[in-house]
């Protein structure tokens, strides 16, 4: 079966799950860099150029929780990088891997303004959906099709 059929999304010359790969960490630049941007410059620059001892200044509610999905996203995203290369030097490509990736970075997308801007419950949930995608990838290890 062609995994990387015509409605299949991946990039030229890649599987569909190294091309979720590339967008994962994509996403994790774009996370850092928000992340960074919103908290040094409400910090200031005393606080950026410094070593940064001690409690960091406040900063405001969207600013915490953008670092703190940035970090949520820190602490899957090297279990998905893992999946993903496993994988593919173990040659399994099928659907629990493709929709495993695909569902993981989705939910990973939908993740950051939801936790950003403080959604209640379907921000838990979202989370939820990324990570049965990483468990399903996960999976495909140890149990073939």
């Amino acid at each position: 079966m062609d995994f990387n059929g015509p409605y299949a999304w991946h990039l030229p010359g890649m599987s569909v799950e190294l091309t979720m790969l590339a967008f994962a960490m994509a996403l994790g630049m774009v996370q850092l860099l928000l992340a960074g941007r919103m908290n040094n410059g409400q910090r200031g620059a005393k606080w950026n150029l410094g070593a940064r001892d001690g409690e960091p200044p406040p900063v405001s509610a969207i600013a915490a929780r953008t670092e703190r999905a940035r970090k949520n996203f820190m602490e899957t995203f090297p279990f998905f990088a893992s999946a993903v290369l496993a994988l593919s030097i173990l040659s399994r490509h099928n659907n629990w891997t493709v929709y495993g990736s695909e569902a993981y970075v989705a939910a990973r997308v939908l993740y950051l303004p939801l936790y950003m801007f403080g959604v209640f419950g379907l921000r838990t949930f979202v989370w939820l959906i990324g990570t049965i995608g990483l468990v399903a990838m996960i999976a495909a290890m140890f149990f073939p099709l």
